[in-house]
């Protein structure tokens, strides 16, 4: 979930510059402003919708001129924690992309760093943790997330809010299992071989770690609801490293803790990668919204949650550096796939990749509202 500024886009002079934060960002948005009867949230309940909603995750951020401007002499956590700044950059791409969401520029690594971890987002790597955790006194170093430890998101959500107005907030957390491998590794991993080792070496302390992480995201995104995000994402980025046995011993239950703690009041996506296997167990785990990723059709996804939940996705984040008729023959394919889920909201199967011609992110946008 790091952002790295070392890239170069197309020059900023493409950023439109008529467009205020709180114009509609479609033509169809409800006249009462109200972002629970836009089309993401509608879409994410199952309803209809005028048009298949879109949002990218990583749209704020590294791919954009205006985002690198901003951020300079600032480093990622610093940003994180200061509201006037999130709400800068959470509103860059709705701006100039005209997407139907805007999520909250984090990090999930923030209420880790809020309760007194040691942690750091380096540049090129990702998050690194000071001191790994490995034994059970290394958990008493995490404390439980309280709203007193993370002011500043309240604040940014606030300002948001008033900021967007009809157009939806999506708040996220990292998932149980994701935060723990990078606490247990120290930083990012390919293997995840301490993780594993420690998830069946030591299963007591694995279920009490995670059960803290539990604790800390559903906190941390109950606080982002309770401040009016809309919807909520919980990533579990790399939970596609486990074999199924191994997720419905170890990690659902407590995927499922933060999930159905939160409750439904407002949708929940719950999104991860390389998880085809896990699909049907993780939208099971109480989500409104199963994230796909590119490696799995969304006709494959919704036979593999049974048809009862919406579905987002899934365009590879690579082929938006192809010409452009093969990226309007492949959003018009997955739009038309995405007919045959609940509800669907149009995403990548992945992030933005940082050198993403922003441009053509635009064009996506403006097709797939075409498309009705």
């Amino acid at each position: 979930m790091a952002r790295s500024d070392s890239v170069t886009t197309p020059d900023s002079s493409a950023t439109p510059t008529s467009q205020t934060p709180t114009d509609p960002p479609y033509a169809d948005t409800p006249a009462t402003g109200d972002p629970s009867q836009s089309a993401l949230v509608q879409a994410a309940r199952g309803r209809a919708t005028p048009h298949t909603p879109v949002w990218f995750m990583r749209q704020a951020g590294r791919s954009l001129p205006e985002y690198r401007s901003l951020r300079q002499g600032t480093n990622m956590l610093e940003t994180c924690a200061t509201p006037d700044l999130v709400t800068e950059i959470t509103l860059q791409p709705v701006r100039r992309h005209q997407v139907d969401a805007a999520i909250l520029f984090s990090d999930i690594v923030v209420p880790l760093k809020a309760v007194g971890l040691d942690i750091d987002i380096v540049a090129g790597t990702g998050p690194v943790v000071a001191e790994p955790i490995a034994t059970r006194a290394d958990l008493d170093r995490l404390p439980e997330l309280t709203p007193e430890h993370v002011p500043y998101i309240t604040d940014a959500i606030r300002s948001l809010v008033a900021e967007l107005g009809p157009t939806p907030l999506i708040g996220f957390s990292g998932a149980p299992f994701t935060l723990a491998s990078y606490l247990i590794e120290g930083g990012p991993s390919k293997t995840h071989q301490r993780t594993k080792a420690l998830m069946h070496g030591d299963p007591e302390l694995w279920r009490d770690l995670c059960a803290r992480l539990a604790q800390i995201a559903r906190t941390f995104l109950q606080v982002q609801i309770d401040a009016g995000a809309s919807a909520v994402q919980l990533f579990d980025s790399w939970v596609g490293a486990l074999p199924r046995a191994d997720y419905l011993r170890f990690v659902e239950p407590h995927s499922r803790a933060v999930l159905q703690g939160v409750g439904d009041r407002v949708p929940r996506i719950h999104f991860g990668v390389g998880t085809g296997e896990l699909l049907g167990d993780m939208a099971a785990a109480g989500t409104e919204v199963i994230g796909v990723d590119f490696r799995v059709s969304l006709t494959d996804a919704v036979q593999r949650t049974g048809g009862r939940h919406a579905v987002q996705g899934n365009l590879d984040p690579a082929l938006l550096f192809a010409p452009w008729p093969v990226i309007e023959e492949r959003v018009t394919q997955l739009v038309e796939e995405g007919r045959g889920a609940p509800g669907h909201i149009l995403n990548l199967g992945h992030g933005v990749l940082p050198d993403t011609d922003p441009t053509v992110l635009t064009r996506v946008v403006e097709l797939v509202h075409s498309l009705g």
